[in-house]
């Protein structure tokens, strides 16, 4: 009797709290208590995301329950907290940007620093061939002041090449065409080159029933052959080129009969004439024009390109005779020098060349 007895008060307790629960005055204590503890979490008193459902025992501020269109208040220790962590992430941005900026201002200063550095560089190779260049036209300049030039130290210099602009005044004298006594070197000049067109009136400005049909056919070859001389430019395709240079080569077969013109002697005139133009006119060869030249220049260049040829061609001419004895003692100036350094017979040359 006494366990059922104490069973049933247990029950009708149970009941009692349900119906305590259930009731309106029950729930409305839980929702306050439950707005309680969303104020106080917005107070800084408890951790977001943990909401105490446990009763309060400071009094419920009537701000919280006012509608929610309202403005929530925040506390001042959570705005002074994100106050800090602002300021801190505006340290750390700061930082890294101040941090960015002085690597790229290292960079840059690098990059300025290697630019100038290579600049420099330059610089100084450009002054070291400039020093250069200056030092050898120096000593140029002051072997050909002299009263009488030493040809072998004007050789000795040329060797390793002759600026451009005293380049007709060292080939005359080391060709022998002007002697090196300055005193006697315009006298010279100047009668050997009234001697040319002495030269050319007498054997080029003639009617062709004075010449034998061996000079006319000479005469025509090297018609023929002075438009393929040096083709690709234009300069050489002018007709007073032309004409100048047949007159050089036919005044020059004429006086060496024993050779008489073959072909490539126009090539030997070519660098000669460019030479000897380029002391009155300026820029490259294909702006060039005869056009401007007046006839004494002409006549002189003309005359400086014959003399200069036929110093030249006295130590080859045999090149160009008949059976050409001075090529084949080149050759056998050449065999001789294998057979010595190799100690083999040209005939051993020719077969170790066959074999590969």
């Amino acid at each position: 009797m006494s366990m059922r007895s104490n069973s049933s008060s247990s029950y009708s307790r149970e009941d009692d709290r349900n119906k305590d629960t259930s009731s309106p005055s029950t729930l409305d204590s839980r929702f306050n208590q439950t707005l309680r503890n969303v104020q106080g979490m917005l107070k800084g008193r408890s951790f977001p995301g943990k909401v105490l459902i446990t009763q309060r025992s400071d009094p419920l501020d009537q701000s919280a329950l006012q509608s929610p269109s309202n403005n929530i208040r925040f506390s001042n220790n959570d705005i002074e907290h994100g106050e800090q962590l602002d300021r801190s992430a505006e340290d750390v941005i700061q930082t890294r940007s101040n941090a960015n900026a002085s690597s790229s201002a290292n960079k840059t200063k690098a990059s300025t620093a290697s630019t100038e550095n290579t600049s420099n560089e330059v610089q100084k190779t450009v002054m070291g061939a400039r020093s250069t260049d200056s030092a050898r036209l120096m000593k140029f300049q002051k072997e050909l002041s002299g009263t009488t030039v030493v040809l072998e130290k004007l050789r000795e210099l040329a060797w390793s090449g002759v600026p451009p602009y005293l380049r007709p005044t060292v080939w005359r004298l080391l060709l022998g065409y002007a002697p090196s006594n300055s005193d006697r070197r315009e006298g010279v000049l100047k009668r050997k080159r009234l001697e040319y067109l002495d030269c050319v009136a007498q054997y080029y400005d003639i009617p062709d029933i004075e010449r034998t049909d061996e000079e006319i056919s000479m005469l025509r070859q090297i018609a023929v052959d002075c438009p393929r001389t040096v083709p690709d430019v234009s300069f050489f395709q002018q007709a007073a080129v032309l004409k100048s240079l047949e007159r050089i080569l036919y005044t020059w077969a004429i006086r060496h009969p024993a050779s008489g013109y073959v072909q490539g002697i126009n090539d030997l005139a070519t660098p000669f004439l460019v030479v000897f133009l380029s002391e009155y006119l300026s820029g490259s060869v294909d702006t060039w024009s005869m056009a401007d030249l007046s006839p004494e220049k002409i006549s002189n260049v003309e005359a400086d390109c014959y003399w200069c040829l036929s110093k030249l061609l006295d130590g080859m001419q045999d090149h160009y005779t008949f059976a050409q004895p001075g090529i084949q003692r080149l050759v056998f100036k050449l065999k001789e020098l294998v057979r010595r350094i190799d100690g083999i017979t040209l005939h051993d040359l020719y077969s170790l060349l066959a074999s590969l």
